[in-house]
């Protein structure tokens, strides 16, 4: 059994659905050991027709879904306190610490990876 070790931020997907290279030579490179989360999957098909949203739920269901429970909830709302974050950022950030995971994103505005030990930035544009 594969361990999972990267929780993969919505960014990295959408880069991927619009072709940007580095973005799918990412997702190639990790694929047996990332991730994704419920609220990645739902941001991701919030930008597809529902035609398209089929195809592209296909893909995501090739990487392993982190739901959100109770004590994902709570230090979500913890870290949303003391981070000011957005409750979807707060919650990537929970699932990503609460498994121990790298969060892949390049969303340094929230997530400076100087300051958060458990970011990481795969590529940049």
């Amino acid at each position: 059994m594969i361990k999972t070790e990267i929780l993969l931020d919505s960014v990295i997907l959408i880069d991927h659905f619009n072709r940007i290279h580095q973005a799918s030579a990412y997702l190639k490179q990790v694929r047996d050991i990332a991730a994704i989360s419920v609220i990645t999957r739902a941001e991701v098909l919030t930008g597809f027709e529902p035609a398209s949203r089929i195809v592209a739920a296909m893909f995501l269901d090739y990487f392993p879904v982190f739901e959100i429970n109770k004590n994902i909830a709570d230090l979500a709302a913890t870290l949303r306190y003391d981070y000011k974050w957005k409750l979807p950022d707060a919650l990537q950030a929970a699932i990503a610490t609460y498994y121990n995971l790298k969060l892949a994103t390049r969303n340094i505005k929230d997530f400076s990876p100087n300051k958060y030990d458990f970011v990481s930035v795969p590529y940049s544009l």
